[in-house]
């Protein structure tokens, strides 16, 4: 996997390497990524004003990636 995403990684970006992962942040709660100050944050930052287990959370989106990169491989 090329991208590991990690606490500090900030949302933004994530969401500039992977736009297709904002569907499991609205998932969680996390409506607001267009703004500013969310596109700012850490993951961990974001997870914690949500209520949002981080660690499980990463290894959820980091999983999520894996597939999706080799989905996009296998084509």
């Amino acid at each position: 996997m090329a991208v590991k995403i990690e606490k500090n990684t900030i949302i933004g970006e994530v969401l500039d390497i992977a736009p297709h992962a904002a569907p499991l942040f609205f998932a969680i709660g996390m409506h607001c990524l267009g703004c500013p100050s969310s596109r700012g944050e850490t993951v961990e930052e974001a997870c914690m004003v949500h209520g949002i287990d981080c660690d499980s959370f990463l290894k959820q989106l980091n999983h999520f990636l894996e597939a999706y990169e080799q989905s996009e491989a296998n084509k």
